[in-house]
């Protein structure tokens, strides 16, 4: 029997769970590592929803099998969501589908609509469901960029005229994770075209539509019209609400990819425990005031993180949406590259971040830094990120007398 199974050998080694193994090892010494690596909220949710979900999941009848495609009060108040933030008519009944989240979603859909050899355009670097849940499926990848400038449609472009078979797919991640660049209705209207003319599915995955920053709301696909002749969209409650254990995500959009991926659904799941599904119905239906509340923290770690590690001598980019920022290497450390670079940074200053090369090939020469730890902590691994610097000879005289 052989020891590689088909699937296996498609799926290349985690380059990001190398430094998480590193971290894991590192705090079970003892060690006080601050973790800017992972996507993962420290913030909790907001209070009714966890008093919805304890009243629900006291009831007796709460523990049998759920809905896989949601209960009908969780689509009903994801479709006034979009109504709500969007000014988008959304049928509950045939363009939402509930998903353990956006990952679960993504990967359903990818099995829904993918054969083997079918060819996907997907963002590098991107997320890694955005491939790899297509890779799973069969399919090959060909890559695009993500910055949304001449370039990108120069690369749509070529990738219709000179792929064989033509694709079938496009992936769009705005604010992308990791690079956290934004797109406007403009960019939206301008790839719908393209799409229908193209006779091209869009899958856009607005995980981080509340974390926007300087006033400047982030934008649907779904507010074009006519998107929904040919795009679904993902959406997610975990950085919204900080619920991320939570698994709670949606599709909205296209009724026919939302039937085929509710149709696989129904072969692999019973859908999320029901009271769970009420809670959400709670956060998405009761006071938003949280949801404002975390954007403005977000904001204001954002903007402590780009101070204080500027005066220990990296300069970050400040993004405008998303939890993260995606930073290039110091340029007197760039030989390294950025996986060497982040286990430097583990080792040396407690420091965890991920790896761009984790994210694809055009990731290499950048890391992904976590919004997850307090104003306290950020300056402290600013404090240490400069010790390593200058450590490493790097001059961070710009950098001040203090990163604090």
């Amino acid at each position: 029997m052989s020891d590689e199974f088909y699937r296996m050998k498609r799926l290349p080694p985690y380059v990001i769970a190398e430094v998480n193994a590193m971290r894991a090892a590192a705090r079970a010494g003892g060690e006080d590592i601050i973790d800017l690596g992972m996507g993962n909220p420290d913030l909790p949710p907001p209070p009714h929803v966890i008093e919805k979900l304890c009243e629900v999941a006291a009831k007796p009848d709460a523990h049998g099998y759920s809905a896989s495609r949601g209960i009908p009060g969780l689509r009903r108040a994801q479709a006034n969501y979009y109504g709500r933030r969007f000014g988008v008519e959304v049928d509950p009944d045939r363009e939402v589908v509930v998903t353990m989240g956006s990952k679960e979603g993504l990967a359903s859909l990818a099995t829904a609509i993918t054969a083997p050899g079918d060819v996907i355009l997907a963002p590098n670097p991107s997320y890694p469901i955005h491939t790899f849940g297509f890779i799973i499926a069969g399919a090959t990848i060909r890559s695009v960029p993500t910055t949304p400038d001449d370039h990108y449609w120069d690369a749509l472009d070529r990738a219709m005229a000179f792929t064989v078979p033509r694709p079938s797919v496009l992936v769009v991640n705005y604010p992308s994770n990791p690079t956290a660049e934004t797109v406007d209705v403009a960019f939206y209207e301008r790839l719908v075209d393209w799409a229908r003319e193209n006779k091209v599915w869009l899958i856009s995955d607005l995980a981080y539509s509340e974390l926007y920053y300087d006033g400047k709301p982030t934008a649907s696909i779904l507010q074009v019209t006519g998107a929904k002749e040919v795009a679904v969209e993902f959406t997610s409650l975990s950085k919204t609400y900080s619920m991320a254990g939570w698994r709670i995500g949606f599709a909205v959009g296209n009724p026919q990819l939302i039937a085929a991926m509710t149709r696989v659904k129904s072969y692999l799941d019973y859908g999320a425990f029901t009271p769970i599904q009420a809670a959400a119905c709670a956060a998405l239906n009761g006071p938003q005031d949280i949801v404002a509340a975390n954007r403005a923290l977000y904001h204001h770690r954002r903007d402590v993180l780009v101070e204080s590690f500027g005066r220990a001598g990296w300069d970050v980019p400040a993004p405008s949406a998303s939890m993260f920022a995606w930073a290039p290497l110091p340029p007197a450390l760039a030989h390294l590259g950025s996986l060497e670079f982040s286990k430097q940074l583990l080792t040396e200053a407690k420091v965890a971040v991920a790896p761009g090369v984790g994210y694809g090939e055009n990731g290499e020469g950048f890391v992904r830094i976590a919004l997850v730890e307090n104003e306290q902590r950020l300056r402290q691994a600013a404090r240490n990120i400069r010790r390593y610097l200058q450590s490493m000879g790097v001059n961070t005289a710009s950098g001040a007398r203090d990163a604090s």
